[in-house]
């Protein structure tokens, strides 16, 4: 990339940073010690117009006694920039041990649209302390909250992080995009996170993957958490347009419907026009959730993509062969089997697809499939 006022990017460089001369305007994907952090705190301090701070991937090689002064040093300068919209502190093994360090900003600064937190080991007491201070940073006096976007996948926050990130999400009332797959979240947790997000109306991109939904040793207080997300569904999101509920365990694999299906076909369901990728992988799901999704699909008009891979007989059966034969006629498609996805990866190598300068539908990410951007937009003025 061309030198630039704006953008720093020296990411993947494998550069390991010591000192403050080592320091320069390099950070995201290299190894920060704990000097070199406190020098570009200082000069953090002087950029009044940063937007973006890109932590990911800083401490490869770090020991765990390292990191703790190296972020509060990097973080405690952003803690009252109003200017700041995203923080990117994804793939560093923090640990629980690095979330005291973590929590001043986080209840502090409350001008952030953007968290990615993905990939921390936080585990279950660790995340439910960094919900806890995005929960207190949430507006008291009844104004908008500016947080919109929380990546917080694989970090085993399991029921006591999962809860009380749903609090957080109440609290808030103004996320757009949540994604937390690969927590190790059960039955209690993904039902109070479908509760607290019942309050996020503008809720756009959700993915919860490989979370389980149902204790399948249970009756139906086991069905709870789907019950809640059939309810979500059907009530509180108009502007849905992923949801990604793969590897979930929606269904016993024994004919049983999950009810968050049965929200897709109910005549009351009014929130759904503008869903357009549904992602369903691997849910114990049979011939009896495909037929109420072959109603179902009739009305969710804009839908172009619809993932049943790794459910059952998925292969040989009717209704799955309407569900395609109606996407593929409104511009969509199944994916069955891991062929289909073989399938569209090559189509969309042979085709490039032309620039259109009409109005465009947005883009629909993969599960975490996040942007990668450069380190720090504006602090290179500071640093020339």
């Amino acid at each position: 990339m061309a030198a630039s006022k704006t953008i720093l990017d020296i990411r993947g460089k494998q550069l390991k940073l010591e000192t403050a001369a080592d320091i320069a305007p390099f950070i995201t994907g290299n190894s920060i010690g704990v000097e070199a952090a406190k020098d570009f705190g200082r000069l953090l301090e002087t950029a009044d117009e940063l937007q973006l701070a890109d932590f990911g991937d800083i401490f490869t090689g770090r020991t765990i006694e390292e990191i703790p002064a190296a972020i509060q040093a990097l973080l405690d300068p952003l803690s009252h920039k109003t200017s700041l919209r995203e923080i990117n502190l994804n793939d560093n093994a923090f640990g629980e041990r690095v979330v005291p360090f973590l929590t001043p900003f986080l209840e502090t600064n409350h001008f952030i649209r953007v968290l990615r937190l993905n990939n921390n080991g936080l585990g279950p007491a660790g995340g439910k302390k960094i919900a806890e201070a995005v929960c207190k940073s949430a507006p008291t006096d009844g104004s908008r909250s500016n947080l919109e976007v929380v990546i917080c996948g694989r970090n085993r926050l399991e029921d006591p992080g999962a809860t009380a990130w749903a609090k957080a999400f109440e609290a808030h009332k103004t996320l757009t995009e949540v994604q937390m797959p690969q927590n190790g979240i059960r039955m209690d947790g993904a039902e109070a996170l479908a509760r607290g997000l019942v309050a996020c109306s503008e809720l756009q991109i959700v993915n919860f993957q490989d979370n389980a939904f149902i204790d399948v040793e249970m009756d139906e207080e086991g069905r709870k958490a789907v019950r809640a997300w059939g309810e979500a569904v059907k009530t509180s999101w108009p502007q849905l347009r992923f949801l990604d509920l793969s590897d979930c365990m929606l269904s016993n694999g024994e004919g049983e419907v999950p009810p968050l299906l049965e929200a897709f076909n109910d005549p009351n369901t009014k929130n759904l026009q503008n869903l357009q990728e549904l992602r369903l992988q691997n849910n114990n799901l049979d011939a009896k959730s495909y037929e109420v999704l072959a109603q179902a699909v009739t009305k969710l008009t804009k839908l172009k993509r619809l993932d049943l891979q790794d459910n059952d007989d998925v292969e040989d059966n009717e209704h799955l062969d309407d569900i395609a034969e109606h996407l593929k006629a409104h511009g969509g498609k199944l994916f069955r089997t891991e062929e289909d996805e073989e399938e569209e990866d090559e189509e969309e190598e042979d085709v490039e697809e032309p620039r259109e300068e009409a109005e465009e539908e947005k883009d629909i990410p993969a599960p975490l499939a996040t942007e990668e951007k450069s380190a720090f937009e504006k602090v290179a003025d500071t640093l020339a």
